[in-house]
């Protein structure tokens, strides 16, 4: 067994654990069910299917329902928490819809991408092991309990309120980078399927304002979700904020802007164009002008 082998062994209880306290705060002054919170089910629920999924996927040395999976568990477990939770006021709807339109868009979307391609390089070297090859689905499981637990502990939380101006104000957030988000990655898609543009990078559209806006949405979006959730979060129920900060640090520090930088320096770096269009459009926010 190799040291990252080892060193997986020893990450996977520690995210379950993370998730297992990420369950018991959220669940704080929320509904239950059986004795146990519906946050904390949910959070459990999230796990399970990782781990389901991940056997079938480790044996066919395959990574093709990785983000699929993903995306099914936010659809599922939105779902059940909006049935155990009891209660069907319109900031729970709300929180549920938005959440459910989110995850059938990006499910799609990553599911065809993956499809094109035939593959997702970002598992070649770590599909044949179990250990790698379960961290990154475990890992899976605590992205999707924590991304969603600002919806999640909302929608399970005993406070009802009624629409205001946290909840229009945070739809509006959230319409706004769904809307940057969808176009981009569609502007993306149809540049990359111009053979024209084969070997090219893309400068274009809303690419021309900032080097990430599909990541600009993203934020933005579970910003405004947070947004609504604010006002029935209460005590250890706060945690539900992590959320938004969450995303924004995955993306900017981890595994989006990053890794995505690296390949296009990898790729272009050096190149006159390129170089230009680095210096003079914004990593993140689009650039008004």
């Amino acid at each position: 067994m190799t040291k990252a082998e080892r060193q997986s062994l020893l990450t996977v209880p520690l995210v379950a654990l993370l998730g297992a306290g990420l369950a018991v705060a959220g669940s704080q002054g929320g509904e239950m069910v059986g004795g146990v919170g519906v946050y904390a089910v949910a959070v459990g629920v999230s796990f399970l299917i990782q781990w389901v999924v991940f056997l079938p996927s480790y044996l066919a040395r395959t990574e093709r329902f990785f983000d699929l999976t993903g995306s099914a568990t936010y659809l599922l477990v939105t779902l059940g928490v909006l049935v155990l939770s009891g209660r069907w006021d319109a900031r729970r709807v709300l929180l549920a819809v938005l959440v459910l339109v989110w995850a059938v868009r990006l499910g799609t979307f990553l599911f065809a991408r993956v499809s094109r391609s035939g593959a997702d390089d970002r598992f070649d070297e770590i599909k044949g092991s179990f250990p790698r090859f379960l961290v990154v689905w475990t890992i899976q499981g605590l992205w999707v309990s924590v991304t969603a637990a600002a919806a999640w502990i909302a929608m399970s939380s005993s406070r009802q309120v009624g629409i205001d101006a946290f909840a229009v104000v945070g739809f509006m957030l959230w319409a706004a980078g769904f809307a940057v988000e969808v176009v981009a990655d569609q502007q993306k898609s149809r540049f990359r399927a111009d053979p024209g543009h084969r070997g090219r990078f893309i400068s274009t559209g809303l690419w021309s304002r900032s080097r990430h806006p599909n990541y600009f949405g993203e934020i933005l979006l579970w910003f405004g979700v947070a947004v609504i959730a604010l006002p029935v979060l209460e005590g250890w129920q706060w945690v539900g904020l992590a959320s938004p900060v969450f995303v924004a640090l995955l993306i900017l520090r981890v595994s989006g802007v990053p890794l995505l930088e690296a390949k296009a320096d990898a790729k272009w770096g050096g190149q006159p164009d390129y170089e230009e269009y680095k210096r003079a459009t914004p990593v993140l926010v689009p650039r008004l002008r």
